[in-house]
């Protein structure tokens, strides 16, 4: 992925995910700050009360290490990764980061679509999917960046 369309994934991911700099719970009570940062148990914030407050540096060290993360999970998903479309890498890359490996890579379905290149089909098995209830802003924004990809491509 070139250094442009990871600079356009990082102002995607902050519009998606807000960044606080403090710990806080997200949506499933997990303690989170930052990018959408899930403290692990390796996190120096590790077991530090909600409302701790975080440094930018810190913020900003953290999500470059997710982004990493989450490109390097998306070349493990997809064997053709650098062949996909840079829109098509920037919707796969924003799902990987929100729900990560464990999750995304069960979306069999999606995977296909995408690996034939029908890329109806594949935002049909987003719309499809539990994760399209929980952030239902997000995934349909997603979903219609893959619908338009899909019209890109028939022309």
């Amino acid at each position: 992925m070139k250094s442009a369309t990871i600079d356009q994934l990082r102002q995607e991911l902050a519009s998606d995910e807000g960044c606080k700099y403090e710990i806080y719970l997200d949506h499933l009570n997990l303690p989170t700050f930052g990018i959408g940062h899930l403290i692990k148990k390796d996190d120096p914030e590790y077991g530090k009360p909600v409302g701790t407050v975080i440094e930018q540096e810190r913020v900003d060290n953290v999500f470059k290490l997710d982004i990493a993360v989450t490109l390097n999970d998306c070349h493990r998903l997809y064997s053709d990764w650098n062949d996909l479309p840079e829109e098509c890498q920037l919707i796969i890359a924003n799902m990987m980061f929100n729900l990560g490996y464990p999750r995304l890579s069960k979306f069999k379905g999606m995977k296909a679509g995408v690996n034939a290149r029908e890329f109806n089909a594949a935002a049909d098995e987003m719309v499809d999917s539990k994760w399209y209830t929980q952030v239902p802003n997000r995934a349909r924004r997603l979903v219609a960046r893959m619908r338009a990809l899909a019209n890109d491509t028939e022309d």
